[in-house]
């Protein structure tokens, strides 16, 4: 299960990162509104946990705009503020649960079960398309009997594009997602990394293939053999 923690509090996502690594979840950490919203809409998180007060746009506003474009993924606002207008405040935005800092970290976690459980959610560290599967907790890719070790960015990449496989993943969501905001890398940085993936395709002898949108970005597909 892979979990979105969107905290301005440095120590305290880092903190609330690990505890969540060593309960076996997968995690990415954000620290500002706007980067948080475009992660939490990328659909592929079991539950996101997210601060109210952040820089860029708030806690409030991401949930509101995520309902409004259809998102449904649990989210568990945090506050320092424990008065009852902020709780129905963010309950009202869309939150399905809600946390006043400080907080126990086996509260959270339960927190976080009762969320799983609710939304049917399947713990698993594997995504399939086609004939590939992708564990995510190696960062291995099958086809049949083949496997192949794929590094951190490569990895990212395919994890989004098979999370989204009816989507088209711009070069501007993997240069955000997968190098993050404060990056300089650009467009030709992902054009390098969808040629390894390519490479490694074709060396599983994969049905499947990473499709070029001219101008916007990539898709997955599957070839008929």
């Amino acid at each position: 299960m892979r979990i979105l923690i969107v905290d301005d509090e440095l120590r305290l996502a880092e903190t609330l990162g690990q505890i969540m690594i060593e309960n076996k979840y997968l995690v990415d950490i954000i620290n500002d509104g706007e980067t948080g919203y475009d992660y939490a809409m990328s659909g592929i998180y079991d539950v996101i946990i997210l601060d109210v007060m952040l820089p860029k746009m708030n806690g409030f506003d991401i949930v509101r705009k995520m309902r409004a474009n259809k998102e449904k993924t649990p989210v568990i606002l945090l506050t320092a503020r424990d008065e009852v207008i902020d709780k129905i405040t963010g309950l009202d935005c869309g939150a399905d649960d809600y946390l006043t800092k400080p907080f126990s970290t086996e509260e959270l976690l339960a927190r976080v079960r009762a969320l799983s459980r609710r939304q049917g959610a399947i713990i698993s560290n594997e995504l399939n398309f086609g004939d590939l599967v992708l564990n995510q907790s190696t960062n291995t890719l099958f086809c049949g009997a083949k496997s192949v070790r794929l590094g951190l960015k490569e990895f990212e990449i395919l994890r989004l594009l098979m999370s989204n496989p009816n989507n088209i993943i711009t070069k501007e969501d993997l240069l955000l997602k997968v190098w993050g905001s404060d990056s300089n890398a650009e467009d030709n940085n992902v054009e390098v990394y969808i040629s390894f993936l390519r490479k490694k395709l074709f060396f599983l002898d994969s049905r499947v293939s990473i499709e070029t949108v001219r101008k916007i970005g990539y898709h997955l597909g599957e070839k008929i053999k």
